[in-house]
């Protein structure tokens, strides 16, 4: 894949208050390199030779909640269909899908929030992880990153574009210990063999997108494909009022109960549940 160039409002504000072009962070922040980019007239030449023009940046330069890529052209990353999603240049970026924000960028920036996630289960070298829900695939790439092997599932194929565009998601597709799979998490799941995996970290959509990934039908299926000893992270999220966050985690932690888990319990930094499956698999309490 040829190397893409990107561009937020902040970095197209330098450029333009620069003299003759500047040495500018392209891959949004992925890494300290930097390139030359230079100004020739009212154009600016991008080191795969692409001009942008300056009435072009300055459009850039105004819009604070996008992303855009330069490669034989300037594109925002965005998709419009259905639904409108776009990467958002928080550091990691985020996809905004119609003005959802698909990570906590408030309180923790989207990298903190992952590894709140990924620390609750703490996966091992050697380990087997299923991430039912991938979005950018950065659960799966932290999982990775401490020795397991990941298997990512992800509904969505307009997520899974962005997430080819987003240089922070491209060990899921380079690393070699990332398996990405297209399909929908409730039917998907169903195949895996039973006792496939030491840990499940099963990151939803809110429960109105997605209801059926808060059944105790999926959790069975959760609870079938775990290793016993294995252990479960569920996103639940802060959706709205704090008695409706309360009453949608209650009913999780009863449904993972219903469902065979054991050692269910609430991880507020995370602002998930933790279960795992008892070492005797037929034990339920």
């Amino acid at each position: 894949m040829d190397e893409l160039y990107f561009l937020t409002a902040r970095d197209a504000r330098r450029l333009l208050f620069a003299e003759g072009g500047a040495r500018l962070n392209l891959d949004l922040r992925k890494t300290n390199r930097t390139w030359e980019i230079k100004g020739e007239g009212d154009e600016f030449i991008f080191p795969d030779g692409t001009r942008v023009s300056k009435e072009t940046t300055e459009k850039i330069a105004r819009d604070e909640g996008s992303v855009y890529f330069v490669r034989d052209g300037v594109y925002k990353a965005a998709i419009a269909g259905e639904h409108y999603y776009k990467l958002v240049p928080t550091i990691p970026p985020t996809i905004e899908i119609n003005g959802i924000r698909m990570h906590r960028t408030k309180e923790v920036n989207p990298l903190q929030d992952t590894r709140n996630k990924v620390n609750a289960v703490k996966p091992k070298e050697g380990e087997t992880v299923l991430d039912t829900c991938m979005g950018l695939g950065y659960t799966a790439i932290e999982a990775s990153k401490r020795g397991a092997y990941v298997i990512t599932i992800e509904k969505d194929p307009n997520v899974l574009e962005l997430a080819r565009i987003n240089p922070w998601s491209r060990e899921l597709f380079t690393g070699g210990k990332v398996q990405v799979i297209q399909g929908d998490a409730f039917e998907v799941v169903k195949k895996f063999k039973d006792e496939s995996f030491d840990v499940v970290i099963h990151d939803p959509p809110r429960f109105s997108l997605a209801g059926q990934l808060y059944s105790e039908e999926f959790y069975g299926e959760l609870f079938r494909v775990l290793k016993p000893g294995g252990r479960l992270f569920h996103y639940v999220g802060n959706p709205g009022k704090k008695y409706r966050r309360k009453d949608l985690q209650r009913g999780v932690m009863e449904r993972l109960r219903r469902a065979g888990f054991v050692g269910v319990r609430r991880v507020e930094e995370a602002l998930g549940v933790v279960a795992r499956k008892p070492e005797n698999k037929r034990g339920k309490n």
